[in-house]
């Protein structure tokens, strides 16, 4: 039996396709039938690679009895909120406003009219203890349906009427000073035993660490480097760094990153290569490039389609337990690599007996033993007997919004590392998108298996334009900065709100009941905070006015936004350091060509680079031998044989 999700291209509603539910996408023909059908609609949002969206399925979707109320009562519709984050920003803001927090899956009850009454996130089958259950839940709404809609409408036209109210317009100018608040916060949330900021759980948040970098490089402050340079560290001995297969997974479920949510996001690996690369530069601690690579060539094992995108992730979920992927038992190490070289391996991954996830273990190098290539080929053995005992669900669409993340990501591994395979791999998936997820006036949100899903929002035009200019730092290639250009000017077409900042959905999407507009920075980066990155990069690349005013407004309107709590605007105050302290300008004019790749490594990361191969009338050889002109600060240095810093 199939419902009418069948035929979509979202793994997660296909995963609900054969539910006896009758599921409908978000689509005309489902708001028709609630219409017609005078029925209330449940929607339920999530993701395919989400546990808790696994087992409310498992226990509500895949169970007749609570399938026959649903689909007696109410429309059920089903959304993946990675292919429709305007869907799940607006219903996301209600469910925070019912419940003080949001999550997936994500239960709303709303009227035909798309607008919501009541709002969840999992419910057990029956009630228990606090949490009211599913069926007696469904019961309940269809009962006040029926006898009190009246009661039922009042209360959604409240909520419509709170979504849509406009708050104050307050003066917007750009603040210097939150660099310096928003560092200061960070040290007072610091937790200096077991890195990271807080309690858990821990997100990875690379978006902070590399604010935290930038701040100290230009300020010559050590103590934000610090921070970062530990919860890395502590990061990259955890649990939370596959020890045996690599790549990151989701979250820490404790303070210090032994025990993860095991799912692994495309956009937590491609921001964490970038943070890695960013503290080997700095740093020139091994430890870094080593880390950065391992997750590369994980992404680059697992995670890459066959035509060069990378696919969105990889499942929690093994089995029908979280996590049973991962772990170990002691007699199951020595197993495959004998008693001796097993019990090895246990101690220096601190594995025992008692084991430190529900009797069994996670390898982890949090008891101080040295990062190195120790067991590499063991691990391998463990790696090809992990991918027999168990599969992983991969959630192989491909997004365009993370698929720049990660362009960017291995724009940057290639200039730390000269490997041209990440530069290779950044061109492939650039092709992919100019040719599966894009006409010649649209971006697109997805794709798999060659089918495209709706019209990109914000994020898709901004992370996009972003990877663009990443790939032009990493080869010079001005196609890549024209269709930046191209792109960036679309954005603000299409998105940009004449009061401020830029719309989540913009004229080419369908409208939904508000018009959502984020700014803080969360477990991404928000789209406002990456095209602001984006408007100043192009500004100072192509000393075009018009990217000089866009910044400028943009940067006034995240001030004004994260004026209460700047750590929460990370990547804006990424941008707004690049606007306070623009990068110097590098051009490096080689004697021969075959230095070109020594030379990259030694340049910095934060520096606008050009390198020619070739004497202009404007650049000339000093001496025979390569030569650099460097500009900062409104000041350019005489050519030398060396690379200067400007005052």
């Amino acid at each position: 039996m199939y419902n009418h999700l069948k035929g979509q291209t979202s793994p997660y509603l296909l995963q609900h396709a054969e539910n006896p539910v009758n599921w409908y996408p978000w689509n005309d023909e489902a708001f028709e039938a609630a219409a017609q059908e005078n029925k209330p609609i449940f929607l339920s949002i999530g993701y395919s690679t989400c546990h808790w969206c696994h087992v409310m399925a498992h226990e509500s979707f895949e169970n007749q009895e609570t399938a026959d109320l649903l689909n007696q009562y109410f429309i059920a519709i089903k959304v993946d909120r990675e292919e429709r984050p305007d869907i799940d920003s607006v219903y996301m803001s209600v469910c925070q406003a019912f419940t003080g927090n949001g999550g997936w899956p994500m239960s709303i009850f709303m009227t035909p009219r798309q607008v919501p009454f009541f709002a969840g996130t999992y419910f057990p089958p029956r009630s228990h203890r606090s949490m009211i259950g599913f069926r007696e839940l469904l019961l309940t709404i269809a009962d006040r349906w029926e006898h009190n809609r009246a009661g039922l409408l009042k209360s959604a036209d409240k909520i419509l009427a709170a979504l849509n109210k406009k708050a104050d317009n307050t003066e917007m100018k750009i603040d210097d000073s939150l660099p310096e608040r928003a560092a200061e916060l960070f040290a007072l949330s610091f937790d200096a035993k077991n890195g990271g900021f807080g309690s858990a759980p821990k997100f990875p948040m690379p978006h902070n660490l590399l604010f935290l970098m930038l701040y100290s490089h230009l300020t010559k402050e050590t103590e934000p480097f610090s921070l970062a340079k530990t919860t890395l560290e502590k990061m990259r001995r955890g649990g939370i760094f596959d020890q045996i297969g690599c790549g990151f997974s989701r979250y820490s479920t404790d303070d210090y990153f032994l025990v993860p949510h095991f799912e692994k996001m495309l956009y937590d690996n491609a921001l964490l290569i970038i943070a890695y690369s960013s503290a080997y530069k700095m740093s020139k601690e091994q430890l870094f490039l080593d880390t950065a690579v391992k997750t590369a060539d994980y992404i680059l094992r697992e995670m890459t389609d066959i035509n060069g995108g990378f696919y969105a992730a990889q499942d929690a979920d093994s089995g029908g337990e979280e996590g049973q992927f991962y772990v170990w038992t002691i007699d199951e190490i020595c197993h495959v690599l004998g008693s001796e070289t097993g019990m090895q391996l246990c101690r220096y991954y601190g594995m025992t007996q008692q084991g430190n996830f529900e009797g069994k273990n996670i390898p982890n190098l949090l008891n101080g033993n040295e990062i190195s290539d120790a067991f590499e080929q063991e691990k391998k053995l463990l790696y090809n007997y992990r991918l027999k005992r168990a599969r992983l669900h991969l959630d192989d669409k491909i997004l365009t919004s993370w698929n720049g993340l990660m362009i960017c990501a291995m724009s940057v591994l290639y200039r730390v590392t000269g490997e041209n395979k990440y530069l290779e791999a950044a061109i492939r998936a650039q092709k992919f998108i100019d040719e599966s997820l894009c006409d010649e006036t649209s971006l697109y949100v997805s794709c798999r298996r060659g089918r495209r899903s709706v019209k990109g929002f914000l994020d898709d035009y901004a992370y996009e334009t972003a990877a663009l200019l990443g790939l032009y730092d990493a080869c010079g290639n001005t196609s890549y900065l024209d269709r930046a250009e191209k792109l960036c000017r679309e954005a603000v077409d299409q998105f940009e709100d004449k009061n401020g900042g830029y719309f989540l959905y913009g004229t080419k999407n369908s409208p939904l009941i508000t018009r959502p507009k984020e700014s803080y920075d969360g477990a991404l980066p928000s789209g406002n905070s990456v095209m602001a990155y984006c408007l100043v990069r192009l500004s100072q690349l192509t000393d075009d006015g018009t990217y000089q005013a866009a910044a400028g407004r943009q940067l006034a309107y995240l001030s004004a936004q994260s004026a209460d709590y700047p750590p929460g605007y990370s990547m804006f105050l990424t941008a707004l350091l690049y606007h306070i302290d623009p990068p110097p300008r590098i051009t490096v004019l080689l004697a021969d060509e075959a230095e070109k790749t020594q030379i990259m490594l030694q340049l910095p990361l934060y520096a606008q680079i050009r390198i020619l191969t070739q004497e202009t009338d404007e650049y000339k050889l000093l001496n025979g031998q390569t030569t650099y002109y460097v500009c900062q600060n409104h000041t350019c240095l005489p050519p030398s044989n060396t690379l200067l810093k400007a005052p």
